[in-house]
């Protein structure tokens, strides 16, 4: 979500004139867009800020805005912070960007505005066969270790029409792929459902649909009906978990009990078999005991995720689980996480393996980051998967017979055409 909202806000100061520049030193405007959703996301965003404070005293001309959570989580207190701060843009503003960074020095723009899922911005895109779309903003969900409804607002959806018109452009200009954005897009609702949403989008022909991130508590049959029968929409669904203890989820008021959870994943698997399921999970919650960890361990177990995005907890100031007690000790959660991902790098391996020996369908997406010799790309499961690059451009479909599975990725060889 942050990477499309950068790309709105380079779509837009590039219409004033703007082009990206090569390194901070060489940047007229320098624009941090930042997470708040985990504490380590936000030191690290304070550490990079405080490098350009030499930056703008050698070049006092240089213009330095915050956008994104951080920005709306502290308010004008960032300036106090961070005196040589010019702007502050909160998530619900970036389309405002312009006229801020064109307005008096020490501007904040932090708003409540429900006007963004009408506000129409080119963006300037990082990748001409896969594209972000957002569908819709903002959550109203209030898990009590979050901090997204206090930093993006109530939810709001785009109308469909724009939705549908923008990924028809996007299907014009020759991409392939699109995922949509939502925090909670199981959630969409505007003139249509979100199932009827997508059944709008496979009609457009473009060749791979993608969505995140679904709820749980929302994930409808319907939903589920459409990713078994629409031919675009790809097999790949990302349902966070966050915790296998009943206890755990109630805490964190993610309205779902582990039982019906379960409930949901069978679904899944029984109408779309060769379903690649990914999960979000919290290690050390508080008040999370040594046998709620554990029953977290037998969901991974039970469940077999393809993989997950495990994280320490970290309290979110505004948030209720940051006023909850029975803290448990960084060292404990650092165990914990440990258990954690151990399990789940054991549990991808053997599910990739399973698809040794296998034919699948990859979409180029470029060089290897690991081998510039050889080309990426992913299954419409969302699996790695490299190859030699002889003869392939990227956005090319290549049909690859999978010859080795690793932790993260696949290898494999590309069948003639």
């Amino acid at each position: 979500m942050n990477v499309h909202d950068s790309e709105k806000m380079l779509g837009i100061l590039h219409g004033q004139g703007y082009a990206r520049a090569e390194s901070p030193e060489g940047a007229d405007l320098i624009i941090f867009n930042t997470c708040a959703i985990r504490e380590k996301a936000e030191q690290k965003f304070y550490s990079q800020l405080g490098r350009t404070k030499m930056l703008k005293r050698r070049r006092n001309e240089v213009k330095i805005a915050v956008a994104g959570c951080v920005a709306q989580e502290t308010k004008e207190r960032l300036f106090g912070r961070a005196p040589y701060v010019d702007f502050i843009v909160g998530p619900q503003n970036i389309h405002l960007i312009a006229e801020t960074i064109g307005g008096e020095r020490r501007t904040a723009l932090l708003d409540d505005n429900r006007e963004l899922a009408s506000t129409e911005v080119a963006a300037r895109r990082g990748s001409e066969i896969k594209a972000w779309v957002s569908i819709m903003f903002g959550c109203n969900n209030f898990c009590s270790y979050c901090i997204v409804p206090l930093t993006r607002g109530r939810e709001v959806s785009r109308p469909s029409s724009a939705i549908i018109a923008e990924i028809r452009s996007l299907s014009e200009k020759g991409y392939k792929e699109v995922t949509l954005l939502g925090q909670n897009v199981n959630s969409y609702c505007s003139d249509i459902t979100f199932p009827q949403l997508l059944r709008r989008i496979d009609a457009l022909g473009i060749e791979r649909i993608r969505f995140v991130t679904s709820h749980p508590r929302d994930l409808s049959d319907e939903l589920i009906r459409a990713v078994a029968e629409l031919p675009h929409v790809c097999e790949h669904i990302h349902l966070p978990i966050q915790s296998g203890s009943r206890e755990i989820l109630s805490r964190m008021n993610r309205g779902y009990t582990y039982e019906e959870y379960m409930v949901k994943i069978e679904k899944i698997r029984s109408e779309v078999p060769h379903v690649s399921i990914t999960a979000d999970v919290i290690a050390g919650f508080p008040g999370e005991t040594s046998r709620d960890h554990e029953e977290t361990l037998r969901a991974l177990r039970a469940i077999g995720y393809d993989g997950i995005f495990a994280f320490k907890y970290s309290p979110r100031k505004g948030t209720k689980a940051a006023e909850m007690d029975d803290r448990i000790s960084d060292e404990e959660k650092s165990l914990r996480l440990g258990e954690i991902l151990k399990l789940q790098e054991e549990i991808t391996l053997r599910k990739n393996r399973a698809l040794e020996g296998t034919v699948q369908e990859i979409l180029v997406e470029g060089p290897s980051d690991t081998d510039g010799t050889l080309l990426m790309g992913r299954t419409r499961t969302n699996k790695i998967v490299t190859v030699a690059g002889d003869g392939y451009v990227q956005g090319s479909f290549v049909q690859v017979f999978i010859e080795q599975a690793r932790h993260h990725s696949l290898s494999g060889k590309p069948l003639p055409c």
